[in-house]
């Protein structure tokens, strides 16, 4: 069920660009297409909980945990560079552009209509034409807690035990045990 790297897998972790010129990115577009697919069912069948978690387990190409839930409906790119951890709630509607690996660690709880965005684009309009994509990793620690519509930009890391505020945007690094709010995010002072 691994999912075994592709040529294209090289190219975006080298921090390059994938474009229409590379050999590989037919296979690139095709695998779009093939998970798009497998959320097609994922989003619009009635299953049980062994059902959903086979189903997210056939997405992401791991084998996923009892303990987590992805309420659907959930939307990705690629699907096998989500990498969960265990006893995950990924709330309603969330969208993972997982052109690069997203990580999440154990007991980390997704509020709902939350974006997890590791795609990146050329800054030039014409090399934009030809739907050029790179991606930059996010990875979220542990026990962490992202509240209501958080959009996560490319390259971030979450530490350990963080908290972020329902509608932020994080566009840098979180240390561990921070609480970040706001647009972009910024530390939450706490007074007591």
């Amino acid at each position: 069920m691994t999912h075994k790297p592709k040529e294209y897998d090289r190219i975006l972790l080298e921090g390059r660009f994938l474009g229409p010129e590379d050999s590989c990115y037919g296979e690139y577009i095709e695998d779009l297409t093939s998970c798009y697919m497998k959320l097609q069912r994922y989003n619009s069948s009635v299953m049980d909980c062994k059902q959903m978690q086979a189903a997210l387990s056939d997405i992401t190409q791991q084998e996923v945990d009892a303990g987590t839930r992805m309420i659907f409906p959930f939307r990705c790119d690629l699907g096998y560079n989500i990498i969960l951890g265990k006893n995950l709630i990924i709330n309603y509607n969330c969208t993972f552009l997982d052109t690069a690996p997203i990580t999440i660690g154990d007991n980390t709880m997704i509020g709902p209509d939350c974006h997890l965005v590791t795609a990146i684009h050329p800054m030039d309009p014409a090399e934009r034409r030809d739907h050029r994509v790179g991606g930059k990793p996010i990875t979220i620690g542990i026990d962490c807690w992202l509240g209501a519509n958080v959009t996560v930009l490319p390259g971030v890391t979450i530490g350990d035990r963080c908290i972020i505020g329902a509608g932020s945007v994080v566009t840098k690094d979180v240390p561990d045990g921070m609480t970040y709010a706001g647009n972009p995010a910024r530390p939450v002072v706490h007074r007591g």
